[in-house]
């Protein structure tokens, strides 16, 4: 798959997101009910002298969960030890992570849901009772040693909250799902970052900039660097309306967030299936795209903004879909479930 700019999951690239993180809830743009509410358990956790509750988010990638953590840790006055699921293949893996912890420590295990369920067992006890039970040897001559753990707080980040089991789910007392963001806010955003690398970003191109950002704000950043350039380079070093406009045709971002891959995806539904249902393995085909890259990064902004509709037969393509193709609707095409 050719690489998006719009692409909302994290890359190599997105070094520049670590350089302008907000280090405060203050600093933090959006998620307001989310933010108050830690605001105020952090407070209680500090006044009880205990550590913070584990916490969970969940949400669409880009929404800023890991910005979240380090904001925690900070706030708790903590370090911030980071590790993510894929990477915990072995006992050993997260027994060297944990014995490693000093007390107060934010842990903070991205894509937790991706973590294997014998690993989830050994978390269980170490959520709950700072303890660590592992089983070493073997042929016959293993035993069972116990660790004992310094208070921590796990923070879990996941895309796919369905995906956590259960038991691994009960354990966090604090539960809280990142919502997309407004254009206001994504304005906002933007706007930060120019402050922050001292570039001025008119308000009409910042508007137009979080209009074309997918609701999200990896992707507002990611499209500010990319019309920071050309404003640099081909304009007069300020982000206008008039850069920014050039600079996104250039890019293939059009007016509603939409890059040539998603266009490819709403033709090849409209013209080769009539506008669905279809099947999406059907649909990755056409397009000559794997199914997972299809369902996680391609439809779920689709999805959110209402141009295709999944049904029990399949993928439909609605009006909105037609329309910005640029062929006329004819509800008659399908039948909807």
């Amino acid at each position: 798959m050719e690489k998006r700019i719009i692409d909302v999951n994290a890359s190599d690239e997105d070094v520049f997101e670590k350089n302008i993180r907000p280090e405060s809830l203050d600093e933090y743009v959006g998620q307001n009910e989310i933010k108050e509410n830690l605001r105020v358990f952090i407070k209680a956790a500090l006044m009880r002298n205990e550590p913070l509750d584990h916490v969970l988010l969940y949400g669409p990638p880009g929404l800023g969960k890991t910005t979240l953590a380090h904001i925690i840790a900070n706030e708790l006055g903590s370090t911030l030890r980071t590790a993510s699921g894929p990477s915990i293949e072995k006992t050993g893996d997260l027994a060297a992570i944990l014995s490693n912890l000093e007390p107060g420590d934010v842990l903070f295990i991205d894509e937790i849901h991706r973590m294997p369920s014998f690993i989830e067992e050994i978390l269980y006890p170490a959520m709950e009772d700072f303890e660590l039970d592992l089983i070493i040897g073997g042929d016959g001559k293993s035993k069972s040693i116990k660790i004992n753990l310094p208070p921590f707080t796990l923070v879990g980040a996941t895309t796919r909250a369905g995906d956590l089991s259960s038991p691994l789910r009960d354990r966090f007392g604090i539960i809280s799902k990142l919502d997309y963001y407004t254009f206001d806010e994504l304005k906002d955003i933007v706007i930060r970052s120019g402050r922050v690398f001292d570039i001025k970003v008119e308000d009409d191109a910042a508007m137009e900039l979080a209009k074309r950002s997918r609701k999200t704000p990896r992707v507002a950043n990611r499209l500010f660097r990319r019309v920071r350039d050309f404003a640099i380079v081909e304009g007069n070093g300020i982000i206008d309306l008039d850069i920014t406009n050039r600079a996104l045709k250039r890019l293939h971002v059009d007016d509603s967030g939409l890059d040539n891959i998603d266009r490819e995806y709403l033709t090849s539904l409209i013209e080769k299936f009539n506008g669905g249902p279809v099947g999406v393995e059907t649909i990755a085909t056409s397009i000559g795209e794997e199914v997972t890259t299809i369902e996680d990064v391609v439809e779920p902004y689709l999805l959110q903004e209402g141009f295709i509709k999944r049904t029990r037969s399949g993928r439909v393509a609605t009006e909105k879909a037609f329309n910005i193709i640029g062929y006329k609707y004819n509800q008659g095409l399908f039948k909807e479930e």
